[in-house]
């Protein structure tokens, strides 16, 4: 029954942590366009109103017109509801991290360790899984205050960023399960993106609300930092966002995250998505004549994908042609007993599957090829170590079952 309603929240949580991350993920890129689209206005009007930028859109059979001001509007005066955007960053992360707890740290024995990589004790892997998010923040903020603002400081930032990652990266894959060391890593990008919103974006914007709606003078010169501050923030949150999505959802491919350089492919998958999402903001720019074409770095990143996939691709295996032209099931039962009835026995039955029976097991023929064969993503980071050739006996099996 744990086993059920465990399942159950994974599946909500993850529902709920898609809903909320695709909301902010969706208003982080259009304040992007927003902000790579916005021109400076020639109406009057606008003008003495001290609008900054502005742009006409339709959508919806309705036409809009946002305009920005980068400290306030003339005489600080907003005669409307302010809305502020941070609920879904921080339901985001709330939502990734219960996720993280239900499935990796509450079974952290089956997800988080792989003794072939690092034989340690559940809770020390626990601990450590969480300081690898809180101490990305710490580094990754002090590198921002101590470089940010210096002379070429956004290049040194993304520099020393790079290098942090990869050890980040190294680390994580030297110590957690494949699968584990993907997530914690992609969880550490994203906890510093909320991070941001959370100790500096809002903070930031709520003083400078303050300041201008508080009916007394206020100097636009001392507030301009938390604009500055917010601003450079929220583009390294752009520039994260990519990196994430590939880390998160590599790790659901195993022959992504059981490569034997696997830090290093995390790295290039990663580095792959910052240059993609490079051409996109730049390319704004480019429409308007402020920017050169940003084909080159669509280009980069298109290359190194074609080069990990090159340089990843399979040998050939002779494991099948060591099995016998037809299995059946008194054959493959030694393997799934070894292998498989740990987690889906007659103590335990991971996801309700039970495969200690030729019934159950002709049953669930189709998942067990896809998950075994195909994916390779069972036995979970491979804890019992099921070997090429007895993949290819479950292959040879399910190729038999069919008419």
């Amino acid at each position: 029954m744990e086993a059920y309603l465990l399942d159950w929240a994974n599946l909500l949580l993850r529902w709920l942590h898609v809903i909320v991350a695709i909301a902010w993920i969706g208003s982080s890129f259009y304040f992007v366009f927003l902000d790579n689209n916005l021109l400076a206005p020639t109406a009057d009007d606008l003008k003495k109103k001290g609008v900054d930028g502005a742009m006409w859109a339709v959508h919806g059979g309705g036409f809009y017109n946002p305009q920005k001001y980068m400290v306030a509007p003339q005489g600080g005066i907003i005669d409307s509801k302010l809305h502020w955007f941070y609920w879904e960053s921080y339901s985001t992360w709330l939502s990734g991290f219960a996720l993280f707890c239900a499935l990796y740290l509450w079974n952290a024995n089956a997800f988080l360790i792989d003794r072939q990589v690092f034989d340690w004790s559940p809770v020390a892997a626990g601990v450590t899984a969480v300081g690898f998010l809180a101490g990305f923040w710490f580094i990754y903020d002090t590198i921002c205050r101590v470089f940010g603002f210096r002379p070429n400081g956004e290049r040194i930032v993304a520099g020393l960023l790079i290098v942090v990652v990869a050890l980040a990266a190294w680390a994580a894959c030297h110590l957690f399960s494949g699968r584990a060391a993907f997530l914690i890593v992609g969880a550490m990008l994203a906890t510093a993106m909320s991070a941001n919103v959370f100790f500096w974006i809002i903070p930031g914007q709520r003083k400078v609300v303050a300041a201008m709606t508080g009916g007394g003078g206020y100097d636009a010169g001392a507030l301009a930092i938390h604009g500055k501050r917010g601003k450079q923030r929220s583009v390294h949150n752009t520039y994260f966002t990519l990196p994430v999505l590939i880390a998160m959802l590599s790790n659901h491919y195993s022959f992504i995250y059981s490569h034997p350089q696997r830090w290093l492919v995390l790295c290039l998958l990663m580095l792959a998505g910052a240059l993609i999402r490079q051409f996109f903001v730049q390319r704004h720019g480019w429409h308007h004549g402020r920017a050169s074409h940003p084909w080159p770095y669509a280009a980069a990143g298109v290359l190194l994908l074609l080069g990990l996939i090159f340089w990843m691709r399979p040998a050939p295996s002779p494991a099948a042609a060591a099995v016998p032209a037809t299995v059946g099931y008194a054959q493959l039962q030694p393997v799934l007993q070894q292998r498989c009835y740990a987690c889906h026995g007659e103590a335990v039955q991971m996801k309700n599957v039970r495969l200690d029976s030729e019934a159950s097991v002709k049953a669930h023929a189709q998942q067990i090829y896809q998950q075994v064969v195909v994916g390779k993503l069972m036995p979970l980071s491979n804890s019992t170590q099921m070997i090429e050739a007895e993949r290819a006996m479950v292959a040879r099996w399910f190729e038999s079952q069919r008419p």
